[in-house]
């Protein structure tokens, strides 16, 4: 076995704290990854606070990993020692599946998350928030060099997330984009859907965020309670991003959709939606849903980053001060993503 640094709440809700543990010894098609940084999700607050399902602890967050091939297995084809490699949400899958088949490894039934998950020997997985991670090479991705690795870091999880269902939807030139929320979600979808050629509107209750948005490169920006200004924009947009998993009402926003317009969620609010059938019905109008991606498309994703240089904002942190992170993130305090510098573990 190999002995292993990281953080880990022992409880629910306990904050994280130094822990060793152990991960296997490398399989013929296992590369040993020593982790240089990982991203703070806000999805790693909800599984240490059990808001979505009952944890396994000690957890060990962290699903945005990016470091170095530091040894791989004796039947290892697509890595070698010293290449860059990154993780994001999942570390395995059946392979055998319709899903799996079709390149949605990640609504695999069978699939196992990197942390908060049981392996397919029925141990528990721990995440990025660590200095080593042994993972089978077909779940594993290359990193351009090109790219500032920490800021890279989000693009495993914030990154594809936002990059998916606007590849799916083959969102680009002539088309009109609103993208709902400037979080973590929000600032890669303005982004990439700038760099695919839409014209980019951001919608947000804060007024304060419109210089912000602007020097992403959004073409314009929307006081979404202002109602004038949601007037103004009535029947405007092909389609609409939402990035924000906050409780609101979101039949205002279905409105300045267009004739068969797109509502694309990425969210994850606690409440269920309240939703008009008016809304929907008059103009035709499509809400749909997108969670991550599969292998191949987080490659593209990753590969499309390094062609238009498109990285997270990130600020980077020691790992001492991920309880405080913590804090920051539920106030809303970082633009626009934490990431752990592994190298203060």
């Amino acid at each position: 076995m190999i002995q292993v640094k990281g953080y880990a709440a022992q409880a629910v809700n306990e904050k994280l704290a130094p822990w060793n543990f152990k991960r296997r010894e490398l399989g013929t098609h296992d590369v040993q990854i020593e982790i240089l940084y990982c991203g703070v999700c806000h999805s790693d607050i909800h599984n240490i606070k059990n808001e979505w399902f009952p944890g396994i602890f000690p957890m060990v967050p962290g699903h945005e990993i990016v470091g170095r091939i530091s040894a791989v297995g004796e039947r290892v084809s697509k890595f070698k020692i010293g290449d860059l490699a990154g993780v994001g949400t999942y570390i395995d899958a059946c392979r055998e599946c319709e899903d799996c088949k079709s390149g949605h490894e990640q609504f695999c039934n069978q699939g196992v998350q990197t942390y908060n998950h049981l392996d397919r020997n029925g141990q528990p997985t721990y995440g990025g928030y660590s200095n080593i991670l042994v993972i089978n090479e077909d779940f594993t991705f290359h990193i351009s060099e090109k790219l500032d690795l920490a800021a890279t870091a989000p693009l495993l999880c914030a990154g594809v997330t936002t990059y998916s269902p606007l590849n799916r939807w083959k969102v680009g030139k002539g088309h009109k984009l609103g993208v709902v929320g400037l979080g973590g979600l929000g600032h890669m979808a303005v982004k990439f859907g700038v760099a695919l050629g839409a014209e980019v509107t951001v919608f947000s209750t804060s007024p304060d965020k419109e210089e912000a948005a602007r020097k992403l490169g959004a073409h314009h920006f929307v006081v979404s309670k202002d109602e004038d200004q949601m007037k103004a924009v009535f029947h405007s947009f092909d389609f609409v991003l939402d990035t924000v998993s906050a409780n609101y009402d979101i039949n205002p926003l279905l409105a300045v959709l267009r004739t068969n317009g797109v509502y694309i969620n990425v969210g994850l609010p606690s409440k269920p939606w309240e939703i008009s059938s008016f809304s929907v019905v008059v103009g035709n109008k499509v809400i749909t849903g997108s969670g991550h991606g599969g292998l191949q498309e987080v490659q593209d994703m990753l590969d499309f980053c390094a062609e238009h240089h498109i990285v997270s904002d990130v600020e980077v942190i020691a790992i001492k001060n991920i309880n405080e992170a913590f804090e920051r993130m539920e106030k809303g305090d970082v633009r626009y993503r934490f990431v752990i510098d592994m190298a203060t573990l």
